[in-house]
């Protein structure tokens, strides 16, 4: 099963604190994922849609909300879904937007219950997504400090709801995906250079490795060839500024490392499954804290 799960590279940097998004969609699959960072997803209107939470696997109502922990695989199909206006608000959010530290103090203590307990998964009860809902929808307007604080307190009124419930009944198979210190390193390096291009035998450099057998060690750890994982970072990148700015694709793709518009455009859609001016109209807003 483990080879049909695929890592997600999400739209984060290292700067943002988390990532909200909204679309109104007449499909809705996503094949199986996980990532490092927290997932909210708020669904409307997709009744008869499958969701899949580690070992969980059930069918949504109208409304749907639930917490995903970090590297817990997870994705929705349309199964039985016959809507043609599904909405969707996502969240992704960093490992540690809220530290330690500060999760340590009492007033939080109730958001860091339901981070641990979203290791297993959250959904929530439909009163409390109708309760929220409105602030949701809400929330990609705002900016700034006032973005920052709705969205913690919207965890603490989620963290404190009645009825919560635990979807999966195991962790996640990937817990130590990003605690490899040639991961990190990897990941961080190609972060902050696929503008480039980055050769191979300058990345196993970096991680005193052979080229084969880096090649061999980032197959293992992500699933991917080194040049199909600088390509995921370089289009998750190119997803930003097609959603943040006006910039033109061809302008977007000179930006994110590619010289060759005809090149961006196939790798784009076989990574996103549809053209880079598609993806830039499926969405309605998107906002970030820095």
């Amino acid at each position: 099963m483990n080879k049909n799960i695929h890592r997600e590279i999400t739209q984060l940097s290292h700067s943002d604190s988390f990532l909200v998004y909204y679309r109104v969609k007449d499909d809705f699959n996503f094949p199986l994922h996980f990532h490092p960072e927290y997932e909210l997803n708020f669904i409307h209107k997709g009744s008869g849609v499958r969701r899949v939470i580690g070992d969980h696997i059930g069918e949504i109502n109208d409304y749907e909300l639930v917490l995903v922990g970090p590297n817990l695989p997870h994705c929705w199909e349309i199964h039985k879904c016959t809507s043609k206006e599904i909405h969707e608000i996502t969240i992704h959010i960093h490992k540690d937007l809220l530290d330690e530290q500060l999760l340590s103090r009492r007033v939080f203590k109730s958001i860091r219950d339901m981070l641990n307990r979203s290791l297993h998964g959250i959904s929530f009860s439909e009163k409390t997504i109708q309760e929220v809902m409105p602030r949701l929808m809400e929330l990609p307007k705002t900016s700034g400090i006032d973005y920052f604080l709705e969205f913690v307190s919207i965890l603490h009124d989620l963290s404190i709801s009645r009825n919560q419930k635990l979807l999966s009944t195991s962790f996640s198979n990937f817990d130590n995906y990003e605690n490899s210190d040639k991961i990190k390193k990897v990941h961080e390096f190609v972060q902050d250079n696929f503008q480039r291009k980055i050769s191979l035998d300058e990345i196993s450099e970096l991680v005193n490795m052979t080229a084969v057998s880096f090649n061999r060690f980032i197959k293992k750890r992500t699933g991917r060839t080194f040049i199909s994982y600088v390509n995921n970072m370089r289009i998750s990148y190119a997803s930003r500024l097609l959603l943040e700015t006006d910039l033109s694709v061809g302008e977007i793709a000179y930006k994110c490392g590619f010289n060759n518009l005809a090149n961006f455009n196939r790798m784009f859609k076989k990574i996103k499954n549809n053209t880079p001016s598609e993806f830039r109209t499926e969405f309605n807003g998107i906002q970030k804290v820095l």
